[in-house]
């Protein structure tokens, strides 16, 4: 006999999984209360009723075995960490639903939770990352593991950082550092929390607090050369760019470009080009023969990388670029190209509000000046209310430039 409540919400499970309602899965064979019952665990199944559900399931009676579920998540993620694709972590997804709910071995979840997250981040689809990581943080809180625990917080703030959720996200990266510090944890997990605390805070505006935690960890970091030294100096370059110090911002990106090499982390190493156009973008005036350098450059590594969320970024990029240039048809085709990708994936809120500032830009220069001007005031007003005022204040800060810019071209 299968014990309650783990077959009820094993049954469940199973049921969702295949879209079927309760009434389809009982069948002419049993009754929907009865089913229901089971579910809930106000019941105990009978043999009889285990091989009627599964063959309804087109599955053995061994998926409701406990022990084999467990099995197939240690399983799983024996796999997945010895070969990470997108094969192996789907599986291990699958694995960690049918897991659900068992409670057999909350380490183990954890570890899985980790890499199915993190392969959700890579692909940038942030809302299955947020549930993950959610749940993720709760089970670290019960596990008592500081580590575990500020891991967690950290990969979650930089998550709803993403997304836009400033206020959120600074509350997770403030208790992940706390914890670091409190329970003098090792420079991997120290350094990750800053790295949180520095991305909300430049998202929030308050650039002398992510100053100051940025010189924290890029002198933590100083004697390594490794992925985490390269982020450290990356996130102080971005705070310094904020501030509108590009020239002190190009010499810490000059050092993790100079000193990390592809063999690293060529996934690392292409975002580091990235950012590199895109600094030299920023800069007044714009350099923009060495941002096109760095994005030749970026290219290469997405040719071995395949990452469409990355490949998304760069071709954003190109088209801020042709539109500096001046080229604005191939700007709109460029943007035209990157929305018509858009609907197959997810982008970062930053991302997406970029190419709605272009989109807005573009619109002015094209003869719909209200229209541009409205779409951008929208944009600022939102970034706003969602805390993101560094954001708000550099669209305030573009629309004036387009607006100049269209007058001087008159």
């Amino acid at each position: 006999m299968l014990e309650q409540p783990f077959f009820g919400r094993r049954l469940k499970q199973l049921r969702t999984e295949r879209g079927l309602s309760q009434a389809a899965l009982a069948g002419d064979g049993m009754s929907t209360g009865y089913l229901s019952r089971l579910e809930s665990g106000a019941r105990k199944p009978t043999p009889r009723a285990v091989d009627h559900l599964a063959a309804q399931l087109g599955a053995d009676v061994s998926v409701f075995d406990e022990e084999a579920v467990g099995d197939s998540l240690s399983q799983a993620l024996a796999i997945a960490a010895s070969l990470e694709s997108d094969e192996t972590l789907e599986a291990l997804e699958r694995a960690l639903t049918a897991d659900a709910g068992t409670d057999q071995d909350p380490p183990l979840r954890w570890q899985a939770l980790w890499l199915v997250a993190r392969w959700h981040r890579r692909h940038n689809r942030q809302e299955r990352e947020r549930a993950l990581l959610e749940e993720l943080v709760t089970l670290g809180e019960r596990l008592g593991q500081p580590a575990l625990r500020v891991r967690g917080l950290a990969q979650l703030a930089r998550c709803l950082r993403a997304r836009g959720e400033i206020g959120r996200a600074a509350e997770a990266a403030a208790a992940a550092h706390r914890l670091a510090r409190e329970h003098g944890l090792a420079v991997p997990d120290v350094a990750a929390s800053l790295l949180a605390l520095v991305s909300v805070e430049s998202e929030a505006g308050r650039l002398a607090d992510a100053r100051t935690h940025a010189d924290e960890l890029t002198a933590l970091t100083a004697d390594r050369r490794d992925t985490l030294w390269a982020e450290a100096l990356w996130t102080g370059a971005a705070v310094r760019v904020r501030q509108g110090d590009p020239e002190s911002a190009q010499t810490l990106l000059d050092q993790a470009l100079a000193g990390f090499p592809s063999t690293g982390n060529l996934d690392l190493w292409t975002r580091l080009r990235v950012a590199a156009a895109r600094l030299h973008t920023q800069k007044s005036p714009p350099e923009l023969d060495t941002a096109e350098r760095y994005l030749e450059q970026a290219e290469s590594g997405l040719a071995f990388l395949g990452i469409p969320a990355l490949e998304h970024e760069v071709i954003s990029l190109r088209a801020e670029l042709a539109f500096q240039d001046g080229r604005f048809a191939d700007a709109r085709a460029l943007l035209d190209r990157v929305r018509g990708a858009a609907p197959q994936m997810q982008t970062t809120y930053r991302n997406r509000v970029r190419l709605d500032i272009l989109d807005g830009r573009l619109l002015v220069v094209e003869g719909q000046e209200q229209a541009g001007l409205d779409r951008m005031r929208a944009l600022a007003e939102e970034a706003q209310a969602s805390a993101n005022i560094d954001l708000a204040a550099d669209i305030w800060r573009l629309l004036a430039e387009t607006l100049s810019g269209t007058r001087d071209r008159a």
